[in-house]
Order: C-alpha cells, then structure tokens, then sequence
C-alpha cells in the first residue's frame, strides 16, 4: 500500500472552432490539444476502506466534494466490479477554470493509477466509458501521446471524444497568464451560442488544414477560438491580458479552452523569457511553459 505520484499535465488549444449545437444541446469542436509543462500532482494510496474515494487538495479551497477524481472513481468501480477504497492527495497546480484541462488531466491519470493498482488492463473500451461519464476532455489526456515524459498532441473532434494523436513540436515556449476571471463551461458554449444566434461566426482553420497550419511558421499560424470574442464582451479583463501578451513578442496569441487563460507562442525561449520578466509586473499570474 505504498503511495504512487504521478503528475498530470495542462493543455492548450490551438485554435478551437465551436459548431452550432446538435440536436442532443451538445456541441461539436474542432482544435488542435497540446499538453505542456505545467503539473498538478497526484499522490493515490490503497486503503482498507471499501467504495470510497477520499481526495484531499492542501491550499485548494474551490475543490468540490463532487469532482473530476471521485466521479473517475466511481465510473472505475461501476465499470469493473472494484471496491478497493482509495485516498488522493493534490497539489493543484493548474488554475481551475482556467481553459487548461486540469480536472480532466487529473482524472485521466488517476484513472492509470487505479488500473495499475488492482491489476486491470486499462483497454480502450474501459479508459473511453470512464471518459463519457466524467468530461470531454479527459480522451485527450488518455489517448494523445506518451505517457512517460506527459507529452501529447492531437487534433480532438467530435464533442473531444475523437482523437486523432499527431506529432508534438518541440521547438514551442509557451507564456501562459491567468487574468483572474472565472467563466463556466456552460456559461462559454452559451455566449456563442447568441453568437450563433446573431449570425456570426469565428473564421478558423478548416478541419482539414488544421495540423498543416501546426507544421507552418508560428507567425503565420491562422488559428482562431470561437470563445475569445464572446468572453472579450463579458470580461474586458481577458481582453487586457491579451493585448499585453501581444505586445510582449509573442507570435502568436489567443485564449484557451473556453477562458479564462491566455497565452503567446515563442520560437526562442528567451524570447518567452523577455517577456515573461515584462508581464510578470502587471500579471503576477504567469508562468512559461
């Protein structure tokens, strides 16, 4: 019953085009994921107590006792027949609400640990039907890239339930900034819903040309987020910490996830560097990645 650490990466869109809702409410989505070195840390040990899943996150005050790790625990149980109880300590590292994948990274590598730890091969069918009941995002983190060094890039459709692994560049930095504002899920797919609703649109990428423009020059990248307008309008806030990512040299800039982070794209780490030391002063919030 020794402890098992394991460190589960944040992600980044580049580019996220949003459809018009389906006709079950959900939304299809086109983007390019890519995991980078930014790590929540998961610490599991086995306990003697039966069926129950006890998560303990030092300095998190905003973790809800009904989170990405217990229901990852639960869908495991329901789907294997396993009663083994377990405890989660976390260091949250990745901001909540942030665009970054946390929660789900965190259940995608919790789900690893406990396959390992009771002796089930995680196959596909186990690792996807624990993913469709905890979050979309969470196929990513199962299926992008190698699991040793945390690495993954793919191109996600569907509702991020199809996931197509490619090649991840090694030649990015990534300056990422948290500007403080908080926006649901929910209250995102909303705002572009009236986007919708008004007639516009996001011009992105088509499907097709997606890891084309990956591969090109980071200064012609044609990426775009069907989210960033929208939230723009509710929360001038983001709208400030973009412009200031854009004028520190970066590339390439947008938000991602459906906000509130957002982030520039450098070739030279002491590009990202130069600008991290000017960004730092009016958003304490940042970090390169």
């Amino acid at each position: 019953m020794s402890d098992i650490q394991i460190l589960a990466p944040a992600k980044v869109n580049l580019g996220l085009k949003v459809l018009p809702k389906r006709a079950d409410g959900f939304h299809n989505i086109e983007s390019i994921f890519q995991t980078v070195r930014l790590y929540d840390v998961l610490t599991v040990r086995q306990t003697d107590r039966k069926n129950t899943c006890e998560v303990f996150a030092p300095g998190f005050s905003d973790l809800p006792a009904e989170n990405t790790l217990t229901k990852t625990y639960r869908a495991f149980c329901s789907l294997t027949g396993c009663t083994s109880g377990v405890t989660v300590t976390l260091e949250k590292n990745i901001p909540s609400g942030g665009g970054l994948g946390g929660g789900s990274s965190d259940a995608a590598y919790f789900l690893r640990v406990l396959s390992k730890i009771n002796g089930i091969e995680l196959k596909k069918e186990l690792a996807d039907g624990v993913a469709s009941l905890v979050g979309s995002d969470v196929f990513f983190f199962l299926h992008s890239g190698a699991e040793k060094d945390r690495s993954g890039c793919a191109v996600v459709t569907g509702r991020g339930e199809f996931v197509r692994q490619i090649l991840p560049r090694n030649d990015l930095f990534f300056l990422l900034v948290f500007p403080g504002v908080h926006s649901s899920t929910k209250e995102a797919y909303e705002l572009v819903d009236k986007t919708f609703e008004a007639g516009g649109e996001t011009d992105c990428p088509s499907l097709a040309d997606l890891e084309s423009v990956y591969r090109s020059p980071v200064k012609d990248w044609t990426f775009a987020n069907s989210f960033t307008s929208a939230l723009l309008q509710k929360y001038p806030k983001i709208g400030l910490a973009l412009r200031d990512v854009k004028n520190s040299g970066a590339l390439w800039s947008d938000m991602t996830g459906s906000g509130a982070t957002v982030f520039g794209v450098f070739e030279k780490k002491q590009d990202a560097e130069k600008a991290y030391s000017l960004l730092k002063k009016s958003w304490p919030l940042c970090v390169i990645a």
